[in-house]
């Protein structure tokens, strides 16, 4: 099979393989990055089981599933948004998230990523108000929420965050 990235000019270096614990659901992603960040609200806290999450984010149309099939976990949002999260079947991986304020990005996960893993540079951290007080972070840019963000109702305790 012809290499598609050589006939349309893209270095091996533009593409990157990353995939789910067990090894069962792989993807790949080609070109640049859009943006990628550091959340740290609650969403991001309970869907990685961590003190935060790491976002790498494409145009839809550069990222594609190579192997295996993954589910989705759907949920609105504080800002009325819908959040598609989506997981391997079998460990329970997420690897990819359609946020619907981002219409023509999705997000990656950025600890899925194959060696050497953190090829990215962080462009933005968000909800510092719900950083965890050991976690340290030097980006460029800093909010205590999100630029996109704007509540129309109150998220359950469990879900807010910060103060």
């Amino acid at each position: 099979m012809k290499n598609l990235s050589k006939s349309i000019g893209m270095a091996d270096s533009d593409k990157h393989e990353g995939g789910c614990l067990c090894g069962e659901v792989r993807f790949q992603v080609s070109g640049n990055s859009e943006f990628s960040a550091v959340c740290h609200c609650r969403y991001c806290q309970l869907r990685t089981g961590s003190a935060l999450g790491v976002s790498v984010y494409f145009q839809k149309e550069n990222v594609k599933i190579t192997q295996g099939t993954l589910k989705s976990y759907k949920l609105i949002n504080e800002s009325g948004k819908e959040m598609d999260f989506q997981f391997c079947a079998t460990c329970g991986s997420t690897l990819l998230w359609d946020i619907e304020l981002l219409l023509d990005l999705i997000g990656t996960a950025g600890g899925a990523y194959d060696p050497p893993t953190f090829w990215y540079s962080v462009d933005r951290e968000v909800f510092q108000r719900s950083k965890a007080e050991f976690v340290h972070i030097d980006s460029p840019e800093s909010y205590a929420t999100s630029r996109l963000y704007d509540p129309i109702h109150t998220d359950d305790p469990r879900l807010k965050g910060g103060y």
